[in-house]
């Protein structure tokens, strides 16, 4: 599907590639390219075809977070508009955070405010090595309030004290150092290649695991070892164990075949 703010088209691998499609002003966000992604995210999600999403920008910049002619609108919103505009926005983090199915993003440029958001929000990131970074909200006398929940999550806490107060720029570099991004590449070409080799190993797993795997991540982290952590995760796993997955896995591999989920292995 193509819109004026968005493209995404899906191969027959089932890999889908959603582009950031507003070149001209550094793929900002705006009310319609929030719509957009939200929907899009919603659509990718539920549809069983898709086994992975690439997440990337159109031209030089992956996204220069908040269009400015946006935020100035905003400006003028009664309180309760305010917090419906902002409330689209964290449903769109939260869409893209919560998606079952894993995403990659390739950062190819600038990615500064909510589009770092966006890249914390993504299982894996793969960053060009001429990336620049920046949480830069206090500059503009905001703070990164919507993103915070998924940059904390990625960078850590002594990180945010500093990027978020600061707003200065960071490398790609850094920002592998940090933890926002997994890996670094030479170009955009070779960022794609990388992202093939990752697809290529998600490809090799079962989706329905894959999903479970990223709902046990999101449930297990921060808690303490409990007794009824202990049980909650041994009854996932039985539970996967006993599914057709667990059943099929387990007879390739005694069969020396590839499951029946493998896609182009």
């Amino acid at each position: 599907m193509t819109t004026d703010v968005l493209l995404t088209s899906i191969d027959d691998r089932g890999v889908a590639t959603v582009t950031l499609n507003r070149a001209g002003v550094h793929n900002a966000f705006n009310d319609d390219l929030i719509w957009e992604l939200n929907s899009a995210f919603k659509r990718l999600s539920a549809d069983d075809s898709v086994r992975a999403i690439v997440l990337t920008g159109a031209g030089k910049s992956f996204s220069a977070g908040a269009d400015l002619n946006w935020m100035k609108a905003a400006a003028h919103y009664t309180d309760e508009q305010n917090k419906a505009d902002a409330l689209r926005l964290s449903e769109m983090l939260a869409t893209l955070n919560g998606c079952p199915k894993p995403t990659i993003a390739i950062v190819n440029g600038a990615t500064f405010g909510g589009g770092v958001g966006l890249v914390a929000c993504c299982d894996i990131a793969i960053a060009v090595d001429g990336a620049a970074f920046s949480l830069s909200e206090v500059r503009l006398g905001l703070t990164p309030a919507t993103i915070s929940p998924y940059v904390v999550a990625a960078i850590g806490e002594r990180a945010a004290r500093r990027y978020f107060l600061t707003a200065e720029r960071f490398s790609a570099d850094e920002a592998r150092r940090i933890g926002l991004v997994h890996e670094l590449a030479p170009s955009l070409q070779d960022a794609f290649s990388l992202a093939h080799i990752m697809i290529k190993n998600i490809l090799a797993g079962a989706p329905g695991a894959q999903r479970d795997a990223k709902d046990l991540i999101g449930f297990v982290s921060g808690q303490p070892i409990t007794a009824e952590l202990r049980d909650d995760t041994a009854s996932r796993i039985a539970a996967r164990r006993a599914n057709v997955e667990g059943r099929e896995g387990l007879s390739a591999f005694l069969e020396k075949r590839k499951p029946e989920w493998s896609v182009g292995q």
